[in-house]
């Protein structure tokens, strides 16, 4: 058993710059190789999520932009039926008053001929009374003797 445990200690004591080695190199692993990749890792991270951060904002900020933009366009449709409805109104406003004048106008040609024709209808009468008194006189002249018609002139 001795002679076992001799040979181990060889072999253990034969292991130990392998070990001391094996240990150094993970340490110069750790230093050179895995801190620098962590480092670049977690920058390429903090810049993946960054522009991530960045691209939401921007995509937040596009929608209120978006917001602010379909409220000017709905203020402007807005302006443009009332302005459209204002324009409406003076139209029709004008044209009433256009027809109201054409109104009044024909209502007084309508009088104005009205009363033309009254006087005409006057003037006929009288005309009519004048011409059949005298074709009265002239029937009786004709019919009647002269000294009884002549009487009856005068009358």
């Amino acid at each position: 058993m001795d002679q076992i445990l001799k040979e181990l200690g060889g072999l253990v004591l034969g292991s130990v710059p392998t070990m001391v080695l094996f240990i150094l190199l993970v340490i110069a692993y750790g230093l050179l190789v895995r801190r620098p990749l962590d480092r670049i890792l977690a920058e390429r991270h903090a810049r993946t999520a960054g522009a991530m951060e960045q691209a939401r904002g921007a995509i937040a900020a596009a929608e209120a932009e978006t917001g602010a933009y379909e409220e000017k366009l709905r203020k402007a449709k807005a302006e443009l039926f009332e302005a459209r409805e204002r324009r409406l109104k003076q139209w029709a406003a004008e044209r009433e008053s256009a027809l109201e004048q054409v109104r009044q106008s024909s209502q007084q040609r309508v009088a104005s001929a009205r009363q033309g024709i009254e006087q005409s209808v006057t003037e006929a009468k009288s005309q009519i009374e004048i011409a059949s008194s005298d074709l009265g006189a002239r029937i009786l002249s004709a019919v009647l003797p002269a000294s009884v018609a002549a009487a009856e002139v005068a009358r």
